[in-house]
């Protein structure tokens, strides 16, 4: 199925990693939600993925159809089952996302200060953008260095 590059996005991030088998029910519970997601009763086109074992996105293409206040209402009522579900927190904004190597790791805000601190993330350290707000800046925007990102001017001196 074709996604518009302007297909709304929506980013939830883990703050812990899942094994592989909550991946593969996630992933079962986010094709059978996004298949039946409807916005004033007209179904949205939607899918759902589980990325690096750590973020789930929902993406919507709203050329037929938007999300809207009452959709995203059910979306976000979606998570927080999944949260308790998965005994995870997917709402927490400060757990923060890098790419350590080949591995990607989730830590709270004072984790990643202290991290900052000691050098184990700089400036070219890649980390993850999850306000991105389509398709297309999700492919070009979401893994970023760290002085090209928001989380630089969050934690400057």
């Amino acid at each position: 199925m074709y996604f518009s590059e302007n297909s709304r996005v929506w980013i939830y991030q883990a703050n812990k990693k899942l094994s592989d088998i909550q991946v593969t029910q996630i992933q079962q519970e986010l094709d059978q939600f996004t298949k039946k997601w409807t916005a004033h009763n007209l179904l949205l086109k939607a899918k759902g993925l589980v990325k690096y074992n750590l973020f789930i996105i929902l993406i919507v293409d709203e050329s037929n159809a938007g999300a809207s206040g009452c959709s995203i209402d059910k979306s976000v009522n979606f998570i927080k089952q999944l949260e308790s579900n998965y005994q995870i927190n997917l709402l927490d904004r400060f757990n923060f996302a890098f790419r350590d190597g080949d591995e990607v790791l989730s830590v709270n805000k004072a984790e990643f200060e202290e991290l900052l601190k000691l050098g184990k993330v700089n400036s070219d350290t890649p980390v993850f953008n999850n306000l991105v707000q389509n398709l297309k800046e999700l492919e070009a925007n979401w893994e970023i260095p760290f002085n090209k990102s928001w989380h630089a001017n969050f934690f400057k001196n």
